[in-house]
């Protein structure tokens, strides 16, 4: 059964920079993976598409004869590729079992209320592939209120549109030190609870007309002044607030796509959604409880995440540097003198260093991934029921 990511988002989120990454992160791991780009419009891609829509209907083509607009053409070509459903069909076949992430378009209408992507989507599973709709934001939307509780409507507004399975993203999460002033620490926002808090906030962004938080640091003070104007959409952001905590379903990933370790947190809680991880590293005897409990399917938390890019960014950046330094050092010149020394008298193991532990976690998480593939060619999956 074939397992593949739907690389969904507005424009400038990252979705093809990500395919690009995840690409060739999953080289790494020795996961086969192929990337169909499904954007008529994407002419300048970064990766070697296996199917390219763009084979079947060009974006210039469609506005020329047609007389569309850029985005009207995108929808049209959308449909088109709807109404010849087979030639997908096709280009997929050829690629077997790969491990398949699809690049779409960025207009939202596609993901918000038009039928084409939607139904495009359900006759993939027909083909029988395990699908998970990953939703990419750029980071920036946590510099405004606005832009936050924006992107929350879309997202909660994607998830019941395309009613499946969906992981939303936050993307560029490594630029967040260019917005050091955020009124909240970055969990508030990827575990999206409480949002009353951030009503206040809402109001001074469209009383004042300043495009972000007006108070610098963390934890501030919430609560309006009695002599702060009110906004005249303040009934109105109380409504959509309400809304989005109602249904329950919105929270964010984040990922820093040159980051191993976020792309590694990221790509894990994936296969948890898609349901690639059941027969895991030690054996497929395990239930599906115990499966979803693994201390290895837990994903990078927000705290370790605003400490890495935010709080301690240069000081964890500059042990990353000597780390790779010293690495390098060693591969270029093996202490062979000190090993022939001592050739009778086993070394004890040398104790992990605070510059060098991060990088070695990096290694032995990498190595497991790829016995975990080698075991995935063999083991099925065996659910025990009790």
């Amino acid at each position: 059964m074939p397992f593949a990511q739907l690389v969904i988002g507005p424009p400038g989120s990252g979705k093809s920079t990500y395919c690009d990454g995840m690409q060739q992160f999953m080289g790494a791991v020795e996961r086969k993976c192929s990337i169909v780009n499904l954007d008529p419009a994407n002419d300048h891609t970064s990766y070697e598409p296996a199917v390219d829509v763009r084979d079947l209907v060009t974006i210039d083509e469609i506005m020329e004869q047609e007389s569309l607009g850029p985005n009207g053409g995108v929808l049209y070509a959308l449909e088109e590729l709807e109404n010849n459903f087979d030639w997908l069909a096709e280009g997929l076949k050829e690629l077997g079992d790969d491990y398949v992430l699809f690049d779409c378009p960025g207009q939202v209408e596609l993901f918000t209320h038009h039928g084409s992507l939607r139904k495009i989507f359900f006759r993939l599973q027909k083909l029988g592939y395990r699908l998970v709709v990953v939703n990419l934001t750029d980071s920036i939307i946590l510099s405004r209120p606005s832009l936050y509780v924006s992107s929350l409507l879309l997202a909660l507004r994607s998830m019941l549109q395309l009613e499946m399975t969906q992981l939303n993203v936050l993307t560029k999460i490594d630029n967040l030190r260019n917005y050091p002033n955020l009124p909240f620490n970055l969990d508030y926002y990827t575990e999206v609870q409480d949002l009353q808090y951030l009503l206040p906030h809402l109001d001074r962004e469209q009383t004042s007309g300043i495009p972000g938080p007006t108070t610098a640091g963390v934890g501030d003070d919430t609560d309006m002044d009695d002599d702060e104007p009110t906004s005249k959409y303040s009934a109105l952001n109380k409504a959509i607030v309400e809304l989005v905590e109602d249904h329950a379903l919105v929270g964010f990933e984040t990922l820093a796509v040159e980051d191993k370790k976020s792309m590694m947190a990221l790509l894990r809680a994936i296969d948890r959604a898609g349901g690639y991880a059941l027969g895991g590293i030690e054996g497929a005897n395990e239930t599906v409880w115990q499966m979803a409990m693994r201390q290895d399917g837990v994903t990078m938390d927000a705290r370790d995440v605003q400490e890495r890019w935010l709080d301690r960014r240069d000081e964890m950046d500059e042990e990353e540097r000597k780390a790779w330094a010293e690495e390098s050092k060693e591969m270029r010149d093996p202490p062979q003198a000190a090993q022939q020394s001592r050739p009778t008298e086993p070394s004890p193991k040398p104790a992990k260093t605070t510059k060098g532990e991060d990088e070695d976690d990096d290694m032995e998480d990498l190595e497991e991934m790829r016995q975990f593939m080698e075991k995935k060619q063999d083991d099925g999956v065996n659910i025990i029921k009790k």
